[in-house]
């Protein structure tokens, strides 16, 4: 860890003499940062080809070789997915607290390796065993949470020019689409191997990926040109600046910000390991008691932290603080969302499968929201910045809030997409009555790929609005809580799905009345999932009025000077 520290100070001072000692010197830096930042891209589209090769099929494995019954299987599922989707606030916790972000990664790589090892033995017919694949199961859901910190480290790589911000913008488009590939390429390839091939050869290909991820990390420590160290527990400071405020309720705090306690020195930097000064801002005004020094203050050296917290300090809460209302619009953004593999997959249950003699299975449309996202990506950063930046004069096109709002607006579109095609397949449903295959499959004869334009709408709305989540919580947290500011995407995912299903409950139990079918009765056919997708779309657009009110409201964090 030392001698890793001691390589690591030795990049930060050759880079330094590179931004002043010549053009040959700076290229070799950026060679280094690109070829880092590419191993983190493939490590990033390693992991997700594992993970998506182990959960697009898990319902199966658990109702086929376990032996669970179809509840129980989407139980189990749902329940890990909502797993893995906390546990990347655990790692990032970990990283900005005490390893850092290299060896978290490195640590969660590793358990990752394991997990998929004992799921891959699992599937052995000798060592079979439900609980040796829940442990390796749980064991892959802890290792997936680095996915915020992988983030926030190869952020972490570039500096803070307008060359070095424009090129940080560009990569999380990138990682976004590095996860995409993953996606696609384990979602299909890979679920085909484990069908055609059985459980243990399509278990097996993505631990041997996973242990290829943890070489080229490894393999690429000379190449990371940056290294974030741990500040400390960010909940202990958050709590001391509350403390510290209420102690002090009774104090006014100074109009002239200067007279607030701060750390002495001219190098920028903060009392918190490896953070930058942040400016004072005058937002949450009672939270500066916390940094005004008083008599008593002065009396005692040192002063408790629980007393006397710097403006930086306070500043990190305010951070948070402001950011929490931009990340709570984000749960209903992700509520909509989940309807992808919900009821966009009951919708297409009802329709026409066939191509050919192929039946094509309903979930596996949603390969056109990732393809959207694979064609969005690319045309977004060669195409839409550029232009957005001649109209906005901004550098990196549109603002990471504006650019989030425009996903909410994209999203509404697709769940007013949804409800047109729902009364259109109602209608075909009415006209035509439902179609009988020869081997007793009924279907609307309208064709499932009628579905493909709200799957690609979808996709751009990811584009837009989660990317510029990752991009804001990286760049708008404070420099020793970056990891943790990261995973709020995370979670926000989570409670939108949490969200989504209560949503429903709600409206199953307020339309199924009087011996009416509801709104999405078993059979939709006797329902309205049009009223669904339109309600959705009010609630996209009552969201988005609010992120419009919250967006006029947040204040961009400022280092100080």
């Amino acid at each position: 860890m030392e001698q890793f520290r001691g390589q690591t100070m030795e990049a930060v001072e050759v880079e330094s003499k590179g931004s002043h000692g010549g053009e040959g010197d700076r290229r070799s830096i950026d060679r280094r940062s690109s070829w880092g930042c590419t191993l983190l891209l493939v490590n990033n589209c390693l992991q997700y080809t594992s993970y998506f090769a182990l959960s697009t099929n898990l319902v199966n494995y658990f109702m086929v070789e376990l032996h669970a019954g179809s509840k129980s299987a989407a139980n189990s599922v749902t329940n890990w997915v909502g797993t893995g989707s906390i546990t990347p606030l655990a790692a990032a916790f970990l990283a900005d607290s005490f390893l850092g972000r290299y060896w978290t990664i490195t640590l969660f790589l590793v358990i990752s390796v394991v997990g998929y090892g004992v799921v891959t033995a699992s599937a052995s017919a000798a060592l079979q065993s439900a609980v040796l694949f829940y442990a390796g199961l749980y064991l892959v859901a802890l290792g997936a949470a680095l996915s915020p910190v992988l983030s926030s480290f190869g952020a972490d790589q570039f500096g803070d020019d307008e060359s070095e911000r424009a090129r940080q913008s560009s990569f999380f488009n990138w990682f976004y689409f590095s996860l995409s590939v993953g996606s696609l390429v384990g979602g299909t390839v890979l679920v085909w191997v484990q069908t055609a091939h059985g459980w243990r050869l399509g278990y097996g290909i993505p631990a041997l990926l996973s242990v290829l991820a943890v070489a080229l990390f490894v393999a690429g420590t000379g190449a990371y040109r940056r290294h974030q160290p741990p500040g400390g527990s960010p909940l202990t400071r958050i709590a001391q600046v509350v403390v510290a405020a209420v102690r002090k309720c009774d104090v006014e705090a100074p109009d002239d910000a200067a007279l607030l306690h701060e750390r002495d020195g001219d190098d920028g930097m903060s009392a918190i390991q490896g953070s930058r000064r942040l400016a004072h801002t005058d937002q949450f005004r009672f939270l500066d008691k916390a940094a005004v020094e008083t008599a008593a203050d002065k009396g005692v050296q040192p002063v408790s932290p629980w007393r006397l917290c710097t403006v930086t300090q306070v500043e990190e809460l305010k951070c948070v603080l402001r950011m929490l209302p931009v990340w709570a619009c984000g749960i209903i953004f992700a509520a909509a969302y989940t309807q992808i593999s919900t009821t966009f997959v009951l919708q297409a249950d009802t329709m026409d499968p066939r191509v050919g003699g192929f039946r094509v299975p309903a979930a596996v449309l949603s390969v056109f929201d990732t393809l959207s996202v694979m064609l969005w990506v690319p045309l977004y950063d060669r195409a839409v910045v550029p232009l957005a930046r001649r109209l906005t004069g901004h550098r990196d096109g549109l603002t990471q809030l504006a650019r989030m709002g425009v996903g909410f607006v994209i999203l509404t579109i697709a769940m007013l997409t949804a409800g047109v095609l729902e009364v259109a397949r109602r209608r075909v449903l009415a006209h035509h009555g439902m179609f009988v295959d020869a081997d007793g499959t009924e279907y609307v004869p309208m064709s499932i790929f009628w579905q493909v334009p709200q799957y690609m709408v979808v996709g751009a709305a990811e584009v837009f609005t989660f990317i510029g989540q990752m991009e804001f919580f990286y760049d708008q947290a404070p420099d020793a809580m970056r990891s943790v500011c990261s995973g709020l995407s995370s979670a926000a995912y989570a409670l939108g799905n949490y969200a989504s299903s209560a949503l429903v409950v709600i409206v199953v139990r307020a339309t199924a009345r009087g011996g009416s079918p509801g709104w999405i009765p078993d059979d939709i056919n006797d329902g309205h999932l049009d009223y669904f997708f339109w309600l959705l779309a009010m609630l996209s657009v009552g969201n988005f009025g609010a992120y419009l009110l919250v967006a006029r409201w947040y204040n961009y964090k400022k280092t100080a000077d």
